[in-house]
């Protein structure tokens, strides 16, 4: 799967994350059905607040210092029906862009499976009248979001409350914060490299995608790192990288390093 590409279920999203920053009005999403099995999706707009812990939570009203994108962005079709490897275009247009204010304003676009009735090959469950009969049919979700930035981008961040915890040798784990700055959200990829007391470099750690959603101020991050040949998590030490990857070159948001012992 492409790195920049998101999948749950059978249903695979490319890009994973729609941004709008500059006179570029129009952007496609690439959907593809990677089951066996025809699919519809239905395909809406919702909100989300990003917890310090990572994960989200839907709410109906935005924050202090959060707008919503969704009363700007227009989605065509909002519904999609995918036969098995079929693929489709979904497009999102900007619309009434020049009564936005300088910032950033952020919705999630939301597909949602609508279930069968009956799945292919079951035959239809044939009950008693006289008795109640349920079937719980399982519906999965996937959203990704979809960003207009308006004006300067004033944002940075900073590595901060570094650790290492070693209660569990056999699954070593790396502790920090990820501190954004500014008026908008920060996105990026974590590496994590080993260096020994000679100088001898090694990854031990990478986490593709990590973000800070406005309004948040911070961002707690837990990663595993890698048990390898020639690297003692006593010695030496671990230079911690937050960078955004680009098709020329990787550019560096920021870095930490955290000494060992």
């Amino acid at each position: 799967m492409p790195e920049n590409a998101k999948a749950q279920g059978n249903l695979l999203i490319l890009p994973k994350r729609i941004v709008f920053d500059g006179s570029r009005r129009t952007q496609d999403l690439n959907l593809a059905n990677t089951g066996k099995d025809t699919a519809t999706y239905i395909i809406s707009m919702i909100q989300i607040r990003m917890k310090e812990d990572g994960t989200f939570e839907n709410i109906t009203q935005p924050d202090s210092g959060q707008y919503f994108a969704d009363k700007s962005l227009r989605i065509f079709p909002r519904s999609v029906t995918l036969a098995p490897r079929e693929s489709q275009t979904v497009k999102i247009q900007v619309i009434q862009a020049a009564n936005l204010g300088p910032g950033e304003y952020r919705s999630h676009i939301y597909f949602r499976a609508v279930p069968r009735t009956t799945a292919a090959g079951e035959k239809p469950v044939v009950t008693d009248s006289a008795n109640l009969s349920v079937k719980l049919v399982p519906v999965f979700g996937i959203s990704i979001p979809a960003i207009i930035r308006v004006g300067e981008n004033s944002s940075g961040t900073a590595i901060s409350d570094v650790s290492v915890d070693l209660v569990n040798v056999q699954k070593p784990q790396l502790n920090m914060c990820l501190n954004r700055i500014g008026n908008m959200s920060v996105y990026g990829d974590l590496y994590v490299n080993y260096i020994s007391l000679t100088g001898k470099k090694i990854r031990v750690g990478a986490v593709n995608g990590i973000a800070v959603y406005t309004p948040l101020p911070r961002r707690k991050v837990t990663m595993k790192l890698d048990i390898l040949p020639g690297v003692d998590y006593h010695s030496g030490k671990l230079e911690i990288q937050y960078a955004l990857p680009t098709a020329a070159k990787i550019v560096m948001l920021s870095e930490k390093e955290l000494p060992l012992q």
